[in-house]
């Protein structure tokens, strides 16, 4: 089964900047997994509970050490995949198209967002382009976003910014890695929905994505 619009609109905003609003996608969020997917919902009930128990101060503070400040990882798909290399600007310039061809804002951030990117998947309708974008793009960027989670990965960041920055990174809360919870069950959707991808996503460099038949991810 594949998972519907309101699921995909409601992990974008799960996954934005954290604020009062979003404790309400969560709610909303969890109950529809728990009527549709509900691997998907156990994976999610931890993350549900921290921000029932978390002041919006604190959660806004994870949220920035695991994106942005001294991350943990990116939610910025293409940089996730290529890094600074120009295939990363490809993807930018073609999903810059598509999301004004489907009106979505992107806000301050870039067009290979994750939040923006699952905006443009929920109102997709053409299911060929669909499985293509979630299987040349944002399952194996969620892949590699959720191996940075690992300690090892963890731990050689932290080093690099002890070396380069000269300073001494805090042990992080308990609730540090929470953000696993959120990426997993959506991972865990996706792969469900278009399980060819596990087949391919070893070659996503070597695949082409037609974004509106205009978009090539360059070999």
């Amino acid at each position: 089964m594949e998972a519907n619009s309101t699921i995909f609109e409601l992990y974008s905003s799960v996954l934005a900047y954290p604020s009062e609003e979003t404790r309400e996608a969560i709610n909303n969020l969890q109950e529809l997994l728990s009527l549709h997917y509900p691997e998907s919902s156990e994976l999610l009930k931890q993350f549900s509970e921290f921000t029932q128990r978390t002041s919006l101060t604190d959660w806004e503070e994870i949220y920035t050490r695991t994106f942005d400040v001294q991350s943990i990882s990116t939610l910025d798909l293409g940089y996730a995949l290529f890094g600074d290399d120009y295939k990363r600007g490809e993807v930018l310039v073609n999903l810059s198209k598509e999301h004004k061809t489907a009106g979505i804002n992107c806000g301050t951030e870039l067009a290979d967002h994750l939040p923006n990117v699952l905006k443009l998947f929920a109102v997709l309708h053409e299911d060929e382009f669909k499985e293509e974008l979630a299987q040349l793009l944002i399952i194996p960027a969620l892949k590699k976003i959720i191996s940075e989670f690992q300690v090892e990965n963890i731990e050689r960041k932290n080093k690099i910014y002890q070396k380069h920055h000269r300073a001494i990174i805090q042990d992080e809360k308990k609730d540090k890695l929470i953000y696993q919870s959120v990426l997993n069950s959506l991972l865990t959707i996706l792969t469900g929905s278009y399980p060819e991808s596990n087949n391919i996503t070893e070659e996503h460099n070597s695949q082409k994505i037609s974004f509106g038949n205009e978009m090539e991810v360059p070999e």
